[in-house]
Protein backbone atom coordinates (compact mmCIF):
# COMPACT_ATOMS: atom_id res chain seq x y z
CA UNK A 1 0.00 0.00 0.00
CA UNK A 2 1.24 3.48 -0.87
CA UNK A 3 1.77 5.91 2.00
CA UNK A 4 1.19 9.56 1.16
CA UNK A 5 3.02 11.95 3.49
CA UNK A 6 0.74 14.96 3.30
CA UNK A 7 1.93 18.40 4.32
CA UNK A 8 -1.01 20.67 5.05
CA UNK A 9 -1.77 23.37 2.46
CA UNK A 10 0.68 22.02 -0.08
CA UNK A 11 1.10 20.33 -3.45
CA UNK A 12 0.68 16.95 -1.78
CA UNK A 13 -3.08 17.44 -2.17
CA UNK A 14 -2.45 16.47 -5.82
CA UNK A 15 -1.37 12.99 -4.78
CA UNK A 16 -4.39 12.43 -2.55
CA UNK A 17 -6.65 13.58 -5.38
CA UNK A 18 -4.92 11.23 -7.84
CA UNK A 19 -5.40 8.27 -5.49
CA UNK A 20 -9.09 9.11 -5.13
CA UNK A 21 -9.58 9.46 -8.90
CA UNK A 22 -7.93 6.07 -9.45
CA UNK A 23 -9.77 4.39 -6.58
CA UNK A 24 -6.52 3.05 -5.13
CA UNK A 25 -6.16 2.17 -1.49
CA UNK A 26 -3.60 4.31 0.34
CA UNK A 27 -2.47 5.44 3.76
CA UNK A 28 -2.26 9.16 4.44
CA UNK A 29 0.04 10.50 7.14
CA UNK A 30 -0.66 14.18 7.87
CA UNK A 31 2.15 16.58 8.77
CA UNK A 32 0.92 20.03 9.88
CA UNK A 33 3.10 23.01 9.02
CA UNK A 34 5.09 24.68 11.75
CA UNK A 35 4.15 28.15 12.99
CA UNK A 36 6.65 29.65 10.55
CA UNK A 37 4.91 27.91 7.65
CA UNK A 38 7.79 25.50 7.12
CA UNK A 39 7.44 21.74 6.84
CA UNK A 40 8.11 19.96 10.13
CA UNK A 41 11.51 18.39 10.76
CA UNK A 42 9.84 14.95 10.81
CA UNK A 43 9.52 15.10 7.02
CA UNK A 44 13.31 15.33 6.68
CA UNK A 45 13.53 11.89 8.27
CA UNK A 46 11.42 10.55 5.38
CA UNK A 47 13.24 12.35 2.55
CA UNK A 48 16.51 14.30 2.83
CA UNK A 49 14.97 17.53 1.48
CA UNK A 50 12.00 17.37 3.86
CA UNK A 51 9.64 18.78 1.23
CA UNK A 52 6.14 17.64 0.26
CA UNK A 53 4.83 15.68 -1.42
CA UNK A 54 6.49 12.41 -0.55
CA UNK A 55 5.22 8.87 -0.97
CA UNK A 56 6.49 5.49 0.17
CA UNK A 57 5.78 2.40 -1.91
CA UNK A 58 7.47 -0.58 -0.31
CA UNK A 59 11.18 0.28 -0.26
CA UNK A 60 10.74 3.18 -2.69
CA UNK A 61 10.56 6.73 -1.34
CA UNK A 62 9.73 9.32 -3.98
CA UNK A 63 9.35 13.12 -3.87
CA UNK A 64 8.22 15.74 -6.45
CA UNK A 65 4.54 15.84 -7.34
CA UNK A 66 5.04 15.38 -11.09
CA UNK A 67 7.31 12.38 -10.59
CA UNK A 68 4.87 10.88 -8.07
CA UNK A 69 1.87 11.35 -10.37
CA UNK A 70 3.64 9.67 -13.28
CA UNK A 71 4.94 6.86 -11.06
CA UNK A 72 1.51 6.02 -9.65
CA UNK A 73 -0.28 6.26 -13.01
CA UNK A 74 2.14 3.87 -14.68
CA UNK A 75 3.16 1.60 -11.81
CA UNK A 76 -0.20 1.16 -10.09
CA UNK A 77 -2.93 2.22 -12.52
CA UNK A 78 -1.99 0.57 -15.78
CA UNK A 79 -1.70 3.93 -17.50
CA UNK A 80 -5.16 5.15 -16.51
CA UNK A 81 -5.34 8.97 -16.60
CA UNK A 82 -2.28 9.04 -18.89
CA UNK A 83 -2.16 9.42 -22.67
CA UNK A 84 -0.09 6.74 -24.47
CA UNK A 85 2.80 7.89 -26.71
CA UNK A 86 1.07 6.65 -29.87
CA UNK A 87 -2.01 8.79 -29.19
CA UNK A 88 -2.27 12.03 -31.22
CA UNK A 89 -2.88 13.92 -27.97
CA UNK A 90 0.31 12.70 -26.30
CA UNK A 91 2.32 15.87 -26.97
CA UNK A 92 -0.41 18.09 -25.53
CA UNK A 93 -0.76 15.85 -22.46
CA UNK A 94 3.00 15.86 -21.85
CA UNK A 95 3.20 19.62 -22.32
CA UNK A 96 0.62 20.40 -19.63
CA UNK A 97 2.01 17.77 -17.26
CA UNK A 98 5.27 19.73 -17.21
CA UNK A 99 3.93 23.25 -17.74
CA UNK A 100 2.30 23.19 -14.31
CA UNK A 101 5.60 23.25 -12.41
CA UNK A 102 8.09 24.15 -15.12
CA UNK A 103 6.39 27.38 -16.23
CA UNK A 104 3.35 28.39 -14.18
CA UNK A 105 4.30 27.53 -10.61
CA UNK A 106 7.90 28.68 -11.04
CA UNK A 107 6.70 32.11 -12.16
CA UNK A 108 4.13 32.30 -9.36
CA UNK A 109 6.78 31.45 -6.78
CA UNK A 110 8.96 34.30 -8.02
CA UNK A 111 5.96 36.63 -7.72
CA UNK A 112 5.29 35.31 -4.22
CA UNK A 113 8.86 35.89 -3.04
CA UNK A 114 8.88 39.44 -4.45
CA UNK A 115 5.56 40.18 -2.74
CA UNK A 116 7.15 39.39 0.62
CA UNK A 117 10.15 41.70 0.19
CA UNK A 118 9.05 45.25 1.13
CA UNK A 119 11.70 46.87 -1.08
CA UNK A 120 10.51 44.84 -4.10
CA UNK A 121 6.79 45.51 -3.90
CA UNK A 122 6.94 48.60 -6.10
CA UNK A 123 9.93 47.53 -8.14
CA UNK A 124 10.11 47.24 -11.91
CA UNK A 125 11.13 43.61 -11.52
CA UNK A 126 7.89 42.75 -9.71
CA UNK A 127 5.88 44.70 -12.29
CA UNK A 128 7.50 42.67 -15.08
CA UNK A 129 6.88 39.39 -13.27
CA UNK A 130 3.21 40.20 -12.67
CA UNK A 131 2.86 41.21 -16.32
CA UNK A 132 4.38 37.89 -17.40
CA UNK A 133 2.01 36.07 -15.06
CA UNK A 134 -1.01 37.81 -16.57
CA UNK A 135 0.16 36.89 -20.06
CA UNK A 136 0.74 33.28 -19.01
CA UNK A 137 -2.73 33.00 -17.45
CA UNK A 138 -4.24 34.51 -20.62
CA UNK A 139 -2.40 31.85 -22.63
CA UNK A 140 -3.74 29.07 -20.39
CA UNK A 141 -7.24 30.52 -20.63
CA UNK A 142 -7.09 30.57 -24.44
CA UNK A 143 -5.79 26.99 -24.56
CA UNK A 144 -8.66 25.77 -22.37
CA UNK A 145 -11.07 27.12 -24.97
CA UNK A 146 -10.09 24.18 -27.21
CA UNK A 147 -11.51 21.48 -24.95
CA UNK A 148 -13.00 20.70 -21.58
CA UNK A 149 -9.70 19.37 -20.18
CA UNK A 150 -6.06 20.24 -20.64
CA UNK A 151 -5.27 17.18 -22.76
CA UNK A 152 -8.48 17.48 -24.78
CA UNK A 153 -11.71 15.54 -24.47
CA UNK A 154 -10.84 13.44 -21.45
CA UNK A 155 -9.70 14.15 -17.92
CA UNK A 156 -6.06 13.12 -17.34
CA UNK A 157 -3.22 13.40 -14.87
CA UNK A 158 -2.33 16.70 -16.57
CA UNK A 159 -5.44 18.18 -14.96
CA UNK A 160 -4.33 16.95 -11.56
CA UNK A 161 -1.04 18.77 -12.06
CA UNK A 162 -2.59 21.99 -13.39
CA UNK A 163 -5.28 22.74 -10.80
CA UNK A 164 -3.11 23.65 -7.79
CA UNK A 165 -1.97 27.06 -9.18
CA UNK A 166 -5.64 28.09 -9.56
CA UNK A 167 -6.73 27.00 -6.08
CA UNK A 168 -4.47 26.45 -3.09
CA UNK A 169 -1.63 28.56 -4.48
CA UNK A 170 -3.98 31.54 -4.31
CA UNK A 171 -3.89 31.22 -0.51
CA UNK A 172 -0.29 32.41 -0.77
CA UNK A 173 -0.39 34.61 -3.87
CA UNK A 174 -3.58 36.59 -4.42
CA UNK A 175 -4.72 37.11 -7.98
CA UNK A 176 -8.09 37.38 -9.71
CA UNK A 177 -9.44 34.64 -12.00
CA UNK A 178 -12.30 36.86 -13.22
CA UNK A 179 -10.49 37.92 -16.42
CA UNK A 180 -10.09 34.25 -17.39
CA UNK A 181 -13.54 32.78 -18.09
CA UNK A 182 -12.27 29.50 -19.51
CA UNK A 183 -10.23 28.82 -16.38
CA UNK A 184 -13.27 29.68 -14.24
CA UNK A 185 -15.45 27.28 -16.25
CA UNK A 186 -12.78 24.63 -16.03
CA UNK A 187 -12.68 24.96 -12.25
CA UNK A 188 -16.44 24.45 -12.10
CA UNK A 189 -15.97 21.15 -13.94
CA UNK A 190 -13.16 20.16 -11.58
CA UNK A 191 -15.18 20.98 -8.47
CA UNK A 192 -18.06 18.81 -9.69
CA UNK A 193 -15.85 15.69 -9.67
CA UNK A 194 -16.62 13.51 -6.61
CA UNK A 195 -12.97 12.42 -6.24
CA UNK A 196 -11.83 16.04 -6.15
CA UNK A 197 -14.42 16.93 -3.51
CA UNK A 198 -13.36 13.97 -1.36
CA UNK A 199 -9.66 14.75 -1.76
CA UNK A 200 -10.14 18.38 -0.78
CA UNK A 201 -12.14 17.32 2.28
CA UNK A 202 -9.21 15.11 3.27
CA UNK A 203 -6.21 17.15 2.14
CA UNK A 204 -7.31 20.53 0.77
CA UNK A 205 -6.37 23.85 2.36
CA UNK A 206 -9.45 23.81 4.61
CA UNK A 207 -9.24 20.13 5.59
CA UNK A 208 -9.36 19.34 9.27
CA UNK A 209 -7.84 15.86 9.05
CA UNK A 210 -4.86 15.75 11.41
CA UNK A 211 -4.49 12.02 11.96
CA UNK A 212 -3.17 9.09 9.98
CA UNK A 213 -5.87 7.32 7.97
CA UNK A 214 -6.27 4.59 5.39
CA UNK A 215 -8.73 5.09 2.56
CA UNK A 216 -9.80 3.65 -0.78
Amino acid sequence: MITVYHLTISRSERVVWLMEELGLEYRMEVHPREGSGAAPEAMRAIHALGKAPIIRDGDTVLAESGAIVEYIVHRHAGGRLAVPPADPGYARYTYWMHFAEGSLMSLMLIALVLSRIPEARESRVRTRILDRMEKMLAFVDAELGAGPWFAGERFTAADIMMVFPFTTMRRYLEYDLAPYPNIAGYMQRIESRPAYAKAMALAGPDATTTQERTTA
